[in-house]
């Protein structure tokens, strides 16, 4: 079981919190094994929509495994932010330091600064405030105009929404793209935006455009990609000629319909391999008859796995 815990401050961002916790919280309803948690410095923390919300003041265990995420809050500049306490900085440092994976959303990406994460590392925050924490935190690598960063188990996304591609790609890493793409599914959004990172979802890439009957398919492969698909099978989920089917999804993606699934199964394989499989096992894990066609894909070129 992987931890969750949300740290929150007052005057903390509604979306911001709710966004991610959604994303992990639908994972949890597809079996992936999230325990979500909500720690802040008071019991009742003051939202800036105006919803008073309760957390717990007592900071749970934490292990590598386990993620802490800091919701933005409201504000013009981060010099103004809420304060703060030695304790919370200190959790978030030593849970980083003992190999845990930290992350902030908007203006959230000041505590991790305040908690001396930010050092030598890229990041990101809101744009309105980029400049300030390039400023305030001069050691830190600020990247401007991409939706979130991630370096070093350190990840901080722009503002608000974002929050939701951060916890997305978490999700993807951690459990393939299939299902991040089902997580982003049900919650009726968009699993395309990327991060500007260099690992890089074919299920984030993919899905920038409005064709329903390609989204379909795509939900198909997604969600089977480790089978055998054939064209026609395909084609008939989706009450279109194959010849059809082609041409819409080429036009949608840039890719066919296998090249679309290949490039799901290396991703998934390389997050095998990246924790301990071999490249024969990955390849069975993920549908490859033998290892030979994973190994001719990842010789174009492959995504990392991990948390980020």
């Amino acid at each position: 079981m992987s931890r969750v815990v949300f740290f929150l401050v007052p005057g903390v961002h509604l979306l911001d919190l709710a966004g991610p916790a959604q994303v992990f919280s639908t994972a949890a309803d597809f079996g992936c094994p999230y325990a979500l948690s909500y720690v802040a410095e008071a019991a009742r923390v003051p939202s800036a929509q105006g919803v008073p919300l309760t957390a717990g003041t007592d900071w749970p265990p934490l292990g590598p495994e386990d993620l802490i995420v800091v919701p933005g809050w409201r504000g013009r500049r981060l010099s103004d932010g809420p304060g703060i306490g030695a304790t919370a900085l200190r959790v978030l440092r030593e849970h980083h330091e003992s190999g845990g994976t930290v992350a902030s959303v908007c203006a959230g990406a000041e505590a991790l600064g305040r908690a001396g994460l930010l050092t030598g590392r890229r990041c990101t925050t809101h744009h309105d405030v980029q400049e300030e924490l390039a400023r305030r935190y001069p050691r830190a690598v600020v990247v401007r105009d991409v939706l979130f960063t991630s370096d070093d188990r350190v990840i901080t996304s722009a503002g608000i929404a974002s929050g939701i591609d951060l916890a997305l790609h978490l999700v993807a890493s951690r459990h393939g793209p299939a299902v991040a793409a089902r997580a982003a599914r049900e919650m009726v959004v968009y699993a395309r935006r990327n991060g500007g990172s260099p690992q890089e979802s074919a299920m984030l890439r993919h899905r920038s455009h409005v064709d329903d009957t390609v989204h379909r398919v795509q939900d198909l492969i997604d969600a089977r990609f480790a089978e055998p698909l054939p064209l026609a099978g395909l084609a008939a989920e989706a009450g279109v000629s194959e010849r059809t089917l082609t041409r819409v999804f080429a036009r949608a993606t840039g890719l066919t319909p296998l090249r679309y699934q290949q490039a799901l199964r290396l991703e998934r394989a390389e997050h095998l391999i990246g924790h301990g499989a071999t490249v024969e096992a990955a390849a069975r894990g993920v549908g490859f008859g033998d290892a030979r066609m994973l190994r001719r894909l990842r010789g174009r070129g492959a995504p990392p796995a991990g948390w980020g």
